[in-house]
């Protein structure tokens, strides 16, 4: 017979069993919960740089080969009323093949110039090419004769009731808008459904010459991305500006920029190389220069068509390209020869292609970056950059022609740094919190914060403030010396290269990826470089977003992206929120912004 005490000793080394079991058990899960987002957020970051090797194409019937050209053109790849047609490069299914290749897209060009030559084409019966050079899934390029010069508005339509009609004046490059020759990359065809299409002429007295209807089957998004996006109405009564928001970076669909009209509905599918767009410029010849690949910026005109590709070599982008002196842009760059990443600018020569490496922060800031390390397993930012020597992490960037100078957004460090370009870059000033640089030789840097207010904390997108926005929003006119910043403050606090350092940030601080409680801003600082001093002058809420994201400024009105609270939306100049659109990714969204794409897409109205 058992003794008492011995089957309770028994019943508690069971208990300590048990317990041993369900400890270690769950140690097994977290561990393997580590791995798996480890595995995720490894695949997240590699996808973002990593080339698109299928450019699949669902062709149609055999018409005709551009031999010397090496392209086929193919009718009916689309169910239509009309005849739709397709050109295609004879090796897009070869190892290596991009669209973003000039002598490609010259080869393009040629057929496309012969094909238009071929027919007597009319507003009744135009030539249509589906996607003419492989930039745009979803683009239609119309060419067309009218009797008159004429300028012409399309309206697209589709069954579903809960899609609105969309209307445009078609850019057909005409003097003052009109032309006998219409032709123009038609936006605005909904995939994934079947489209009809409204073609109106009108003259320069203002009346309608000729109309013609025309559908088309449109297939689902390259990407199988969402189509429709979910709408939220705000307080605000204004009206909603005009234009069509871009979205940048959705994470789990890099490779791709998507065309958002005011009702969530998907105009445009960009399909890029890789990477994502970072920033749209426009040149003076109405084309647009973006970022198409990891190491690629390229040139577009309004057809799509790639007329110059500019390498970068053995530089990665990130983050941001903007203007820089005349004739040049500007990129932020992580060599990939180096051992550390995103601390260098580059210059690109518009003209010549030429690509100059103008800056090395590690070189400017050798003293600190002396002490810092390369980003830890148990760090913050760990699970991204394990390894990585991420010490400034630069997320955005701006020119400033009155000093020649560069102003960026260091988010590791959550200062605003200007640095004066020249064979030797020199700090200007830094704007944040101070106590980052104690210590170091670069506290002299530091403005001093004017009034009682809470540095910003992780910020992207740091904006130069035009002198219209400056009127608009009511602010002093600055002085010489004096300038204005917009920022997105994400308001969240995160170090991960350097040890035993630890800043003290005010209770309304993020620091947590996610967190309740805590709203992220946009600032509007009032920069005196002959005092020495920032101010906050303006600010309003946003919702909580730890990472990336941004705000533009559009004439009376603000697109705003919250990247990890995945939605983007429209403000007034008051900060009142007009219009919010859900969008879903993996982990996050980087930066949506807004244009009426008129000159490019549409007529100037």
């Amino acid at each position: 017979m058992k003794s008492h005490s011995s089957s309770k000793s028994h019943s508690t080394k069971k208990k300590v069993i048990i317990l041993s079991c369900v400890i270690a058990g769950l140690a097994v899960l977290a561990l393997a919960a580590y791995f798996i987002a480890r595995g995720v957020a490894s695949s997240f970051i590699q996808s973002e740089i990593s080339t698109r090797e299928d450019w699949s194409i669902s062709t149609g019937d055999v018409a005709d080969r551009e031999a010397s050209q090496q392209v086929t053109v193919y009718t009916g790849p689309v169910e239509a009323s009309i005849e739709i047609t397709q050109i295609v490069p004879d090796e897009y299914e070869e190892e290596g093949f991009t669209y973003y290749d000039e002598e490609v897209q010259d080869r393009l060009a040629y057929t496309l110039l012969q094909l238009t030559q071929e027919g007597n084409y009319t507003l009744e019966s135009p030539l249509a090419i589906l996607n003419p050079f492989g930039t745009g899934s979803n683009g239609l390029y119309l060419y067309f004769g009218t009797n008159t010069p004429t300028k012409v508005q399309y309206t697209v339509s589709v069954e579903d009731e809960s899609i609105p009609d969309y209307t445009a004046w078609a850019n057909n490059a005409g003097e003052d808008g009109f032309s006998r020759v219409q032709e123009f990359l038609l936006i605005g065809l909904v995939p994934g459904e079947e489209n009809t299409v409204t073609l109106t002429a009108y003259n320069r007295q203002g009346a309608q010459t000729q109309s013609a209807s025309f559908t088309i089957d449109m297939p689902e998004p390259t990407s199988g991305y969402d189509v429709t996006l979910e709408t939220v109405d705000g307080d605000s009564a204004q009206e909603l500006s005009n234009g069509l928001y871009y979205a940048m970076g959705i994470g789990g669909q890099y490779g791709y920029t998507f065309f958002y009209d005011n009702d969530g509905v998907m105009r445009y599918e960009m399909v890029l190389e890789g990477y994502h767009s970072d920033r749209f410029l426009w040149d003076g010849d109405g084309s647009l220069i973006t970022c198409v690949g990891s190491t690629k910026v390229a040139r577009l005109n309004r057809f799509g068509q790639v007329t110059q590709v500019y390498d970068l070599g053995t530089y990665e982008l990130h983050h941001d390209i903007n203007w820089g002196p005349e004739g040049t842009i500007l990129a932020l760059a992580t060599d990939l020869e180096g051992e550390t990443v995103e601390d260098q600018v580059l210059q690109i020569d518009l003209e010549s292609g030429e690509v100059t490496h103008i800056v090395d922060f590690t070189q400017v800031f050798q003293s600190y970056f002396d002490i810092t390390r390369p980003v830890q397993a148990t760090d913050p930012f760990g699970l991204w950059s394990e390894g990585e020597w991420d010490w400034l992490h630069l997320n955005s960037l701006q020119y400033d022609e009155s000093d020649n100078s560069i102003i960026v957004s260091s988010r590791e460090t959550s200062t605003i740094i200007k640095c004066a370009l020249g064979e030797e870059p020199q700090i200007v000033w830094m704007a944040g919190n101070p106590d980052f640089w104690e210590g170091t030789d670069f506290a002299q840097y530091s403005l001093e914060a004017q009034g009682d207010f809470s540095y910003q904390y992780g910020q992207h997108d740091v904006e130069l403030m035009s002198s219209e926005e400056v009127e608009a929003l009511g602010f002093e006119a600055p002085e010489e010396g004096q300038l204005y910043l917009r920022v997105y403050d994400n308001n969240y606090y995160a170090m991960s290269s350097r040890d035993d350092f630890q800043v003290e940030v005010p209770e309304d601080v993020g620091t947590a990826n996610m967190e309740d409680g805590v709203d992220s801003h946009v600032y509007y600082y009032l920069v005196d470089e002959n005092a020495g001093t920032f101010t906050l002058v303006d600010s309003f809420d946003l919702p909580y977003s730890s990472l990336v994201s941004n705000a533009q400024w559009r004439e009376d009105s603000y697109t705003v992206n919250n990247g990890v609270h995945q939605c983007f939306e429209e403000y007034d100049q008051q900060g009142s929120l007009i219009r919010q659109y859900k969008y879903t990714c993996t982990a996050n969204g980087y930066r949506v912004m807004k244009d009426d794409f008129e000159g490019y897409w549409f007529l100037q109205q």
